[in-house]
Formats: structure tokens, C-alpha cells, sequence
């Protein structure tokens, strides 16, 4: 069956909040979903850094802590660092119960080879929240998107196509077209979530092309 973007549900109206949006890929994503239209609340630990990144952000970007942004939000888009993830989203069950959760963590090691993926126990991030928040509808979505040029405002479009995963297909569409939300992005389906790790894992590869290119590689699926 090919992809038919048509097909996709409307989520022009629905509230996205990002956690850890005061990150570079959390303002980044914030940054591009805005000015697609999107109403979007950036979430961070500290509700006053939330509201300034909000405020440098964009008009219709509004800031609050994690969870008050959970609470308030149809969908969820997670881009916290790797080494709080767990923790985070344990702490915010109750908020995120029943909602669409994206997951874009992408835990990764550094040494002076470069980068390297690290082993999950349940497999990878999005398994890990899967497993914390057993009620929520988690999906895992962009993990190879440049947060240099989400964050870039000379950049009119972004060519890329997202890699979403998830068990849930309507959630999974849902996050295909809240990616095709920022021009020139499609929202892929890639498979359930046993199959994120090496979508995870994939990233610690674009870095390294993007170091040894200087560039800002991403994902494009031929065929599809």
C-alpha cells in the first residue's frame, strides 16, 4: 500500500507540548511546529526557563513546567536528556495517561571515537516509556532531525521524512501528520516499537556523517 498522506487525520487543532523544550531539539521542534500553526506549550523543570524560551520562541508558544505542559496537551512530544527519561516520565504518568506520547530520546554515548548507542534494558527509549506508562499511547518519532535547522529561520523547508513507530496505528498516524505539519517533512511508518533501537542507535551515525561532512544530514525513504 503506498503512502498516502491524504489520508492522515487533521491535527491542526490539537495542543502539542514538548518536554524539555528548552533543549536545542525540544526549541527546535517547538520552533517549526509554531509556525506550521501549531499550538504548542513548552515544558521544562523549571517553569520561569519554560515561559523565556516561550516567549524567544514565538508568539502562539506559551512555557510552564513539565506538568502542567503534560496535563494541558493532546499530544506529547518527549526530548529530555537520556539520563532523566525514566524518571521523568514515571513522575508524570497520571498527566500523560491515555495521550499520545512521542518519543525522540536518543540515548547516546560519547568517547573520543565519537558517538556510540547504549544499551536499554527494555530495548530503547521509546520501549523504556512504553513500559513506564503503560495507559499512554507512545509512539517514537523524530530522532534525525537537525536541531540546527529546526531552530534556523533562513530555512524555508526541512526535506526530510520522519520514522515514526508505535503499536497504536492511530496514534501513529496522528504523529505521521503532525510531522508533515513542518514543510517539506513526511511522517513514515517504521514499524513497532521493538524496532526503535536501531532507529535510536541510527543517530549516533548521522552524527558522525555530520561531523566528518559538516553538514546536516537527514533521513529520505525512496520508493515510499
Amino acid at each position: 500500500m503506498a503512502l498516502d498522506l491524504t489520508s492522515l487525520p487533521d491535527v491542526s487543532g490539537l495542543t502539542v507540548g514538548i518536554l524539555g523544550g528548552t533543549g536545542d531539539q525540544g526549541r527546535g521542534l517547538a520552533y517549526r511546529l509554531a509556525r506550521g500553526g501549531q499550538r504548542v506549550l513548552v515544558g521544562s523543570r523549571s517553569a520561569e526557563r519554560a515561559v523565556a524560551a516561550a516567549a524567544e520562541i514565538g508568539p502562539s508558544v506559551a512555557g510552564a513546567a513539565n506538568e502542567e505542559v503534560a496535563a494541558a496537551s493532546d499530544i506529547v512530544i518527549v526530548a529530555v536528556p537520556w539520563e532523566g527519561h525514566g524518571t521523568l516520565l514515571a513522575s508524570l504518568r497520571d498527566q500523560l495517561r491515555g495521550k499520545i506520547v512521542v518519543d525522540c530520546v536518543n540515548p547516546l554515548g560519547f568517547d573520543k571515537q565519537g558517538p556510540y548507542a547504549l544499551p536499554v534494558e527494555e530495548g530503547s527509549a521509546a520501549q523504556q516509556a512504553a513500559a513506564v506508562l503503560p495507559e499512554s499511547r507512545v509512539c517514537a518519532a523524530f530522532h534525525h532531525v537537525s536541531a540546527a535547522l529546526l531552530a534556523d529561520p533562513a530555512v524555508d523547508r526541512i526535506d526530510l521524512d520522519v520514522l515514526v513507530l508505535g503499536e497504536d496505528r492511530e496514534a501513529v498516524e496522528a504523529v505521521q501528520a503532525l510531522a508533515g505539519r513542518i514543510d517539506g517533512m513526511r511522517g513514515v511508518y517504521a514499524g513497532r516499537l521493538r524496532n526503535a533501537h536501531q532507529i535510536e542507535a541510527f543517530t549516533a551515525n548521522l552524527i558522525a556523517m555530520n561531523k566528518r561532512y559538516k553538514a546536516h544530514a537527514g533521513i529520505r525513504i525512496t520508493d515510499v
